[in-house]
């Protein structure tokens, strides 16, 4: 079995979001999947299968769980599809536990996925959350089955923030996203932790975006934003609301490829 390291949302190796890609005839079994996740250790990793030249499938896994939507790693596999020539389609299709996808290839190695709008609801904020944020000024909360969306005052809240990852592991979600108001060329700012699922922060969380994305662009009052993902390693998203979809554009980098001897 064949797997790619990639390097998503970036144009740089060793920036961005690095994600494992498998192309396979069939899906293995799932604890296979799982097993293979965890040894990778990357934030996720993608499983393809092909349907048609332009419909595939797509499952990705975190180390410790089947993820029930993922963008950087679709973008990753999308990148591999094309660089591999699996497809001479420019638009690609996934079915996947977070519904039908599109991957869409333009100029310049920009690749838009095409995935659903996620709400989030105002909620109060979590006595174990605060602590987590080590009391630092919170603007306004949000959240859905999956996370919660916290609001910081500015960008170097958001930079600076150095939470505590075992409390928030033990809050009753996937994932806390923090965001703040953008300044220079970027429209918003946000990180991703969690730690519940074997991803102390998600360099570049492409599904946070879902909520990010109508979020913001409700704030702002336009539909065209530019995101900037403050982790280590950064990276850059030109993101777009379209009524209930969302575009997440975003570059991607071939790190590696190698064989899994099992």
């Amino acid at each position: 079995m064949k797997i790619w390291n990639v390097d998503a949302f970036t144009a740089k190796a060793f920036q961005g979001n690095p994600a494992g890609v498998c192309l396979v005839d069939h899906f293995p079994e799932t604890q296979l999947m799982q097993t293979i996740a965890a040894e990778m250790n990357w934030s996720q990793t993608a499983f393809v299968t092909q349907k048609a030249d332009h419909h595939f499938h797509i499952r990705w896994f975190s180390p410790r769980d089947e993820a029930p939507l993922c963008g950087h790693a679709t973008l990753a596999a999308a990148h591999i599809l094309w660089q591999e020539k699996r497809t001479e389609s420019q638009i690609l299709t996934f079915d996947s536990l977070g519904g039908p996808l599109k991957a869409k290839k333009k100029e310049g190695g920009w690749i838009y996925l095409n995935f659903p709008a996620r709400p989030i609801a105002p909620c109060a904020l979590p006595d174990m959350l605060q602590q987590a944020l080590h009391g630092i000024t919170v603007q306004s909360v949000y959240k859905d089955d999956t996370l919660y969306l916290v609001v910081l005052r500015d960008v170097k809240d958001v930079v600076n923030l150095n939470p505590n990852l075992s409390l928030i592991e033990q809050i009753d979600c996937r994932a806390v996203v923090v965001t703040a108001l953008g300044e220079s060329s970027y429209d918003f700012v946000s990180r991703y932790f969690a730690p519940k699922v074997g991803i102390p922060e998600d360099p570049v969380c492409g599904s946070a975006h879902c909520r990010l994305i109508p979020f913001w662009s409700k704030i702002l009052e336009k539909n065209d934003l530019l995101a900037y993902q403050a982790s280590a390693r950064g990276g850059v998203l030109k993101v777009r609301l379209m009524d209930d979809r969302v575009l997440i554009g975003g570059q991607a980098v071939t790190v590696s490829e190698g064989d899994l001897r099992i």
